[in-house]
């Protein structure tokens, strides 16, 4: 089996941390990146704080070779009073480390960026996205907040849908680069920060998980990233995939009156 070099960001919990498990167990070398300091299951671990653009540069620099992919799992929750932050590190810091590190690829290279099911309304939404992604680090994200009129809730939520957006937008250009960037959009995963979701989207939570017969697992989304990395994936490109147990898919039997049709 051939060993890759596999960059994952949020690699300290959740998701992160069972992706590189699940990278180390299949062999490969993986490059760690978080704010919080960790060594479990990685070959090298590099400081990041997607919030500073100093912190994007230098650890961006501190890489000594090439990568065959990079999953960027980082990101923070709707919490109230991180507005600004969630803004930042969800999608501006993403979108920065990524161009960062993007010539550090080697061709067939996979890019893996984690938005949500919360970012499922991007057609809807599109012209904000444009919005934000205008914003550069260092332009006034709380007077962008303000003249959008947003919460914590609806910053994570534009945030994923801009990571998603972005994602369809970049994949024509990386093609050029035989590179790829593809999306997953989780629903309702037992996490350590399953209970901000529960307080920021109420009831529809509980009644999703309930339906699904349960809330996902860490490891079921890792196990999903950790196959659109490989080059086993390599037709994936630019596509959005769901990983939510069928919420999804009975929300909009829903909506559409489906039943019927059964």
């Amino acid at each position: 089996m051939t060993q890759r070099v596999y960059a994952v960001t949020g690699v300290a919990s959740g998701i992160g941390a069972e992706l590189a498990r699940i990278l180390k167990e299949q062999g490969h070398r993986v490059i760690g990146f978080d704010i919080h300091r960790t060594q479990a299951n990685l070959d090298h671990f590099i400081a990041l704080d997607l919030n500073d653009p100093a912190s994007i540069a230098a650890a961006a620099a501190q890489l000594d070779g090439p990568l065959d992919g990079l999953c960027n799992n980082a990101g923070l929750p709707p919490r109230a009073g991180l507005e600004e932050t969630i803004l930042q590190v969800n999608f501006l810091g993403t979108r920065a480390f990524t161009r960062a590190l993007l010539d550090r690829l080697r061709p067939g290279g996979s890019v893996v960026n984690m938005a949500s099911r919360a970012g499922q309304q991007w057609r809807e939404n599109a012209a904000q996205v444009k919005r934000l992604a205008a914003l550069n680090a260092g332009d006034d994200l709380r007077a962008f907040i303000a003249q959008e009129n947003i919460d914590a809730t609806r910053c994570y939520n534009l945030t994923k849908e801009a990571i998603i957006l972005w994602t369809i937008a970049e994949t024509e250009a990386l093609l050029g680069r035989d590179l790829r960037m593809n999306t997953l959009s989780p629903g309702g995963v037992s996490t350590g920060i399953f209970g901000d979701f529960q307080r920021a989207f109420g009831a529809a939570v509980d009644r999703n998980v309930q339906r699904a017969g349960r809330a996902g697992k860490p490891e079921e989304i890792a196990q999903i990233a950790a196959f659109v990395l490989s080059p086993e994936s390599n037709w994936l490109k630019g596509s959005d995939i769901a990983i939510d147990g069928g919420m999804g898919a009975f929300n909009l039997a829903d909506a559409l009156d489906l039943h019927d049709i059964r």
